[in-house]
């Protein structure tokens, strides 16, 4: 089932970003004549509206990505767009012309297709682009806060990189759910994170971080762990024996190491791993009633509409050079029709 609209000369190709190597996001390429993709069983085939950039994408460009898909490869895997095909066994699929919010294989062109299951209509009166990050940045947020990170009011709470997607919806998520939170950003970011609501804001590279988060906490109780080798030790340093966890959902600057003599003798806390596409597949029923929570967050207002820096769809090896180098702050998102 599909809509039938005007394409292109060729019929049924596209424009999109194709990554050419693992030596990094200078290789994205911008191709004219990538062949539309065909929804396959439980699938929707989506016209994409605007495609969101997320650390991961740079991640996939060197390579470093588990699971990540081998050059060359139709780039990106989070967008927002019209539903114009079903593919077979769907069950109660969403109506064509339906604007849906998900993840799938080569977000960074003009169609792409999706999983049914993993979507989220977008909110009424939003935009495409306004509602991106609602299944990854905020859906891993509220994993690793909730069901994954314990989160109780009164909580301490550590976020690192706090002027990203993520960081930014953890700080208010957290906020939100009565927790004190402490985050970390590069000082030109910090108002930024004092806007969302952060307790405090410190610098990232400090070098007596840990001496710091400790006097302002006595020690904290969940940690959103998402830099790895550059604070990795301060997170594991800060959090409270036994009972503190430590949620880790990436590794911008490099894996961290973390041995059993660690665990036993050193840092006695709880590490948790936190990949949303992963819990999404191995725990559907958990990543459902996230994607509930969301929808009734924005109900209560505490989600308000993104308003992410949208480029055109040539510039994306740009905008993922920038993200790589540390250079932004919230979300940024390519429009694949100009």
């Amino acid at each position: 089932m599909e809509i039938n609209e005007q394409q292109n000369s060729t019929g049924q190709t596209m424009r999109a970003l194709v990554q050419r190597s693992h030596r990094g996001p200078q290789d994205l390429t911008l191709t004219t004549d990538r062949r539309r993709p065909t929804p396959g069983p439980g699938e929707y085939l989506i016209r994409v509206g605007a495609a969101g950039v997320n650390f991961a994408d740079v991640m996939q460009t060197r390579g470093s990505y588990g699971g990540g898909p081998q050059a060359p490869y139709a780039a990106g895997f989070e967008a927002a767009g019209e539903i114009v095909g079903v593919g077979p066994d769907v069950e109660r699929p969403l109506p064509l012309g339906t604007h849906v919010i998900g993840a799938g294989p080569g977000a960074f062109a003009q169609y792409m297709t999706m999983p049914a299951a993993g979507v989220l209509p977008v909110p009424a009166g939003w935009s495409d682009a306004a509602a991106l990050g609602l299944v990854l940045n905020w859906a891993t947020a509220l994993a690793a806060l909730k069901p994954l990170g314990e989160i109780k009011t009164g909580d301490a709470v550590l976020v690192h990189a706090a002027a990203g997607g993520v960081g930014q919806a953890a700080v208010r998520l957290a906020r939100h759910y009565g927790a004190r939170v402490i985050a970390t950003a590069s000082p030109a970011k910090h108002d930024t994170v004092k806007e969302l609501g952060a307790d405090e804001v410190l610098d990232s590279r400090r070098p007596d971080l840990a001496a710091e988060i400790t006097r302002l906490t006595g020690g904290v109780d969940l940690v959103l762990e998402s830099v790895g080798q550059a604070t990795f030790k301060t997170s594991l340093s800060v959090t409270k024996p036994f009972t503190g966890r430590i949620v880790v959902f990436g590794a911008a600057s490099g894996d961290a190491t973390l041995t059993t003599h660690d665990l036993v003798f050193t840092h006695q806390v709880q590490v948790k791993g936190l990949h949303i596409g992963a819990l999404a597949v191995a725990a559907p029923a958990l990543y459902q009633s996230l994607l509930v929570e969301i929808e009734a967050l924005i109900a209560q207002g505490v989600y308000a509409p993104g308003n992410p820096r949208v480029h055109p769809l040539a510039e994306g090896a740009v905008v993922l050079q920038q993200l790589e180098g540390g250079q932004t702050r919230g979300k940024f998102a390519l429009d694949p029709w100009r």
